[in-house]
């Protein structure tokens, strides 16, 4: 075991290694000021575990981005948010630098030759240094909150530049395996439901040359209503407390809301949203525990078809008081159905590609704890890297700007 040499990071910023910098006051940035498209803005929604989560962002136009240059984002900066989830961050990369950040984060940036943001980023990663920020941040507040001084008071272990970078393109490798993982899970995807909507959507299913079609329609098909072809069954009520140990994922109408250690339908299904997020489809390649704001789906036709055609039925009852999916509205629905014998081809085509999907989640479920198990261990220097040839991937060389010479510049 190497015993790193642990910094404060207000002593980085004191001896200019380091700078830290609060999100534009309201006065600065309005409500009033975001547009539809533009520069994004990076709130503390789209703060995740050192990454960017890009989903509800808001943007800003070059009249606003004018007046806000000290907040413009550069690629290895920190972003936190300063209220709740203060135990998260987010690192920058090439794909956000320019962006902004909003009133409600802070930004570190590092000037020092001697610092990797990226092994900063994974050291904020461990569970031990998440523990310490949600303490502090939460001592005597009813809603954790973050600021300079407390930023300032965060001790982070400084190894030699070379160990830092064999951390680094260990723990990297992982990420970038993940990351290829999911990009493939996505291709896999895509690929299913393109066929989906080529066949039954476009009518371009095999043989369809020869199919006679009336309006549009292919004349051996036929119209019914969803309680002739599938039955929707309640999911079952369980507490919180029951939610978090085991490893069947529980289902709720926004998806996996926890973990239990038994499950209700023993098979990989389709789950439709009852409460909260009414009509809400998603699939499980495992067998889950749908909870009571949800129905799960039993059907003697393909699961896979079955997910498809869901989206396209509207749940939504809008003469409802209180929004709700009710059976008998939902049973309600017309859909139409294709010929016997095609849905079955539909299952022989798309089940390999949903096989190797479960595969591949499954490969990132073990390469993510392998990696967790990692983390703490080579943060902390009880796992050795000094003697491994461990280098930076071309990717991540390219994007080590050396700051104290720009600085120096």
């Amino acid at each position: 075991m190497i015993d790193f040499p642990i910094v404060k990071i207000g002593e980085l910023i004191k001896s200019g290694e380091a700078e830290i910098q609060t999100g534009p006051f309201g006065t600065q940035l309005k409500a009033s000021d975001y547009s539809d498209h533009g520069y994004p803005v990076i709130n503390v929604r789209n703060v995740g575990f050192g990454d960017i989560r890009t989903e509800s962002l808001e943007f800003i136009d070059d009249r606003v981005a004018e007046k806000l240059p000290t907040h413009r984002l550069m690629q290895n900066d920190i972003v936190f948010g300063r209220k709740g989830a203060v135990e998260r961050h987010g690192l920058i990369t090439g794909a956000q630098e320019g962006w902004y950040q909003g009133s409600d984060c802070l930004r570190l940036r590092f000037n020092s030759s001697r610092v990797n943001p990226k092994f900063i980023s994974y050291f904020f990663r461990t569970q031990a240094h998440q523990d310490w920020m949600m303490a502090v941040c939460a001592f005597g507040a009813t809603m954790a909150s973050l600021n300079q001084d407390i930023v300032k008071l965060i001790n982070v272990p400084v190894p030699p530049i070379d160990i830092q970078n064999k951390i680094v393109g260990l723990l990297f490798a992982y990420d970038d395996l993940i990351e290829n993982n999911k990009r493939r899970i996505a291709l896999l995807e895509n690929m299913a439901e393109e066929i989906y909507r080529e066949w039954f959507v476009r009518f371009r299913f095999p043989g369809w040359q020869e199919e006679e079609f009336e309006k549009g329609l292919p004349v051996d098909w036929s119209i019914k209503k969803l309680s002739d072809i599938l039955s929707l069954q309640y999911g079952k009520a369980l507490k919180n407390e029951d939610r978090a140990e085991g490893s069947v994922p529980v289902y709720g109408s926004s998806g996996v809301v926890g973990f239990h250690n038994e499950a209700l339908v023993e098979r990989p299904g389709i789950i439709v949203g009852r409460k909260g997020n009414v009509g809400a489809i998603h699939w499980s390649d495992v067998a889950f525990y749908p909870i009571d704001t949800v129905y799960y789906v039993e059907s003697d036709l393909s699961d896979h078809f079955l997910y498809y055609l869901l989206h396209s039925v509207n749940f939504i009852n809008n003469d409802a008081a209180v929004p709700g999916l009710n059976r008998k509205q939902a049973y309600s629905n017309e859909v139409l159905v294709s010929k016997s014998g095609l849905i079955e081809q539909f299952e022989e085509l798309v089940k390999p590609l949903y096989d190797q999907k479960k595969s591949l989640i499954k490969m990132n479920d073990n390469l993510e704890k392998t990696k967790n198990q990692l983390l703490p261990r080579l943060i902390s220097g009880k796992l050795s890297v000094e003697n491994l040839d461990i280098q930076l991937p071309p990717s991540m060389q390219s994007d080590q700007p050396d700051r104290a010479d720009e600085a120096a510049a």
